[in-house]
């Protein structure tokens, strides 16, 4: 454990920032980062275990100039009775905490959401020049508890909610956040944190737009074309440089005649808000292999799925994390509806040429997804290994992307419907995944986006009563929840209702912003019928 600490101590204290791309290096301004402005002080916090996880330490901020912090820790650290945990509490600040909420529970759970997002609305524009928080200009909506930044793919379901509530000034003000993220960072992070930094999230952004044009217009919405474009342009990074010989870059895969899409992340280090947790994990390997375990959960954490056995070779074993090996099904379904997104903004503008181009894109995406992920001897969707283009094996709730996006041929489609129904469904509404790992994103858990995605996905394929037994079976767990605890979760044990759902490297908590966004969209649009 020493050696591996030692490597990891030198790499921040040496390295710093060389391991990003030129890209981050040319568009990231100079942001507060305490693993680098605080070196050996950021390792020993984090490593001693002071606070119930890494991501509490990366949310303190300093009380003065940090590179003062560091002299006075390492000249005072080797005095008898030094506390280092007494030496963070008089140098840094805890990170803000929210007044607690008054809920009645008695008030029937939808009205209660109807009115609940001011709650959840923040602002950053005085962030500080000492704090992770990257400063964004207008207000946005945060999941709740532990989580006090915007999430990337969170908004998404979040804004979804927000349309049913007649809050689109709000979906507004979340784009213009991502539209300045995207000209200014050069791409949508993780979420709007410094150790975010390095990789995105599920590239959702053209989902929003495409939303917010069925509240306004195609039109109005093309305000957003050159972001959009941008971020294109960030997840397609390298595709017209592969060939069979060099077949993979950054986050563009050359497969066959096909080039898809993988996660991924720019950096090769420990992430900071789980530093402890990362060098444990990687603990006994070398350098290499390390350096990949690094990059893999990065990218799991790019996918939002973190974590799953979806991205283990063996179910059972985090170190066999592979992250960065698998083309996802789910990514490339999303930049499927990306592509049609842009054709469909290019045209209302008016340039004929850029729609056709990406009607063309988003043709030739769908054939790979019709082809290369689809999976004859199972009938289902899958991820596949990028390398080799065999299949993961993995049953898991992504494989509703295609029809979610629409992206899948009617006759695949609807083949897979039967067997994910068989695998995945369960009393409280669809399984994440059918793998008793402990992770959170498997079994017994489900989440409140990927029953959305399931159950419209289910809808464009003409399985009504699935789709509608899904809906029903969720808000059911969501009401019986809330009536215990006035509570929405973030996540819910859908395997049995009497139980809360587990796993994952922090608590469950509560909140939350997608899991209301949803709630509000599916009771809508039941009471439609």
């Amino acid at each position: 454990m020493k050696l591996l600490c030692s490597k990891v101590l030198l790499l921040l204290l040496i390295v710093g920032i060389s391991g990003c791309s030129q890209s981050e290096e040319r568009t990231e301004t100079d942001y507060y980062k305490p693993w680098e402005a605080l070196g050996e002080l950021f390792h020993d916090v984090q490593m001693e275990g002071i606070f119930p996880d890494s991501k509490t330490f990366v949310d303190y901020t300093p009380k003065r100039a940090p590179g003062d912090i560091l002299a006075e820790y390492q000249s005072a650290k080797d005095e008898e009775g030094f506390s280092l945990a007494a030496f963070v509490d008089e140098n840094f600040n805890p990170p803000f905490q929210p007044q607690a909420i008054e809920i009645d529970a008695s008030k029937p759970m939808i009205e209660h959401l109807d009115t609940f997002w001011s709650s959840l609305t923040r602002s950053s524009e005085d962030a500080g020049d000492f704090s992770t928080l990257i400063p964004l200009p207008s207000e946005y909506v945060v999941p709740g508890g532990r989580f006090r930044e915007i999430y990337y793919w969170d908004s998404y379901f979040t804004m979804i909610g927000l349309g049913v509530s007649g809050r689109v000034d709000l979906i507004e003000s979340m784009l213009e956040n991502f539209k300045y993220q995207i000209e200014t960072i050069g791409y949508i992070p993780n979420g709007n944190r410094t150790y975010f930094l390095g990789r995105s999230q599920p590239p959702f952004f053209g989902a929003m737009v495409n939303l917010y044009a069925q509240y306004t217009s195609p039109e109005e919405a093309a305000k957003y074309l050159p972001a959009l474009q941008a971020e294109y342009d960030f997840w397609m990074d390298g595709k017209n440089q592969l060939s069979d010989a060099n077949p993979v870059y950054r986050r563009v895969v050359k497969m066959g005649d096909y080039v898809i899409n993988r996660y991924h992340d720019d950096l090769l280090e420990p992430r900071p808000e789980s530093y402890r947790e990362d060098v444990e994990l990687a603990h006994g390997m070398s350098e290499e292999r390390a350096n990949k375990l690094f990059l893999d959960l990065r990218a799991a954490c790019e996918s939002g799925w973190d974590f799953s056995a979806r991205w283990f070779e063996d179910g059972n074993d985090f170190t066999t994390i592979r992250t960065s090996e698998i083309a996802p099904i789910d990514l490339n379904s999303i930049l499927y509806h990306t592509e049609n997104v842009l054709s469909s903004l290019y045209e209302a503008t008016g340039n004929e040429a850029r729609a056709a181009e990406f009607s063309l894109l988003a043709e030739q995406r769908a054939n790979a997804i019709n082809s290369l992920f689809w999976n004859e001897d199972s009938s289902i969707f899958m991820d596949v290994l990028w390398a080799d283009g065999s299949f993961t094996g993995r049953i898991t709730a992504a494989s509703f992307y295609p029809l979610y996006f629409r992206a899948a041929d009617e006759d695949h489609g609807k083949a897979q419907v039967p067997g994910l129904m068989n695998e995945l469904r369960k009393d409280g509404g669809m399984l994440t995944s059918i793998y008793k790992s402990g992770q959170q994103w498997d079994q017994p858990n489900g989440w409140a986006p990927l029953q959305w995605i399931a159950y419209k996905g289910l809808e464009h394929y003409g399985f009504e009563n699935e789709a509608d037994e899904i809906a029903k079976d969720w808000l059911s767990v969501n009401r019986k929840v809330y009536g215990a605890t006035g509570k929405m979760m973030e996540k819910y044990n859908v395997a049995d209702t009497t139980l809360l759902a587990g796993g994952g490297e922090y608590p469950t908590q509560d909140g939350f912003g997608w899991t209301n966004g949803i709630a509000l969209a599916l009771d809508a649009d039941i009471a439609k019928y």
